[in-house]
């Protein structure tokens, strides 16, 4: 199996991609959970609506890894 240059490059954006993605989730959900566990200590009845808030960031890594897998099926 050859391995070029181009294919070498579409590896590492994807790489990037899914990275990105899962970095930029990870420091949402940060604020997202501390200040999230302070509302349910106060306010329990709140469990669902932090839950829905705390699960948005989620799309960040579906989309790093959709993004990724476009790369590296040479879709674009």
């Amino acid at each position: 199996m050859v391995v070029t240059t181009t294919d070498a490059l579409y590896a590492i954006a994807a790489s990037i991609s899914i990275a990105g993605g899962l970095i930029g989730t990870g420091m949402a959900q940060q604020g997202i959970g501390a200040a999230g566990m302070g509302i349910i200590a106060e306010k329990p009845e709140k469990f669902g609506q932090v839950l829905f808030f705390f699960v948005i960031p989620e799309t960040l890594w579906i989309l790093g890894f959709v993004l990724g897998l476009i790369l590296l099926l040479h879709v674009l």
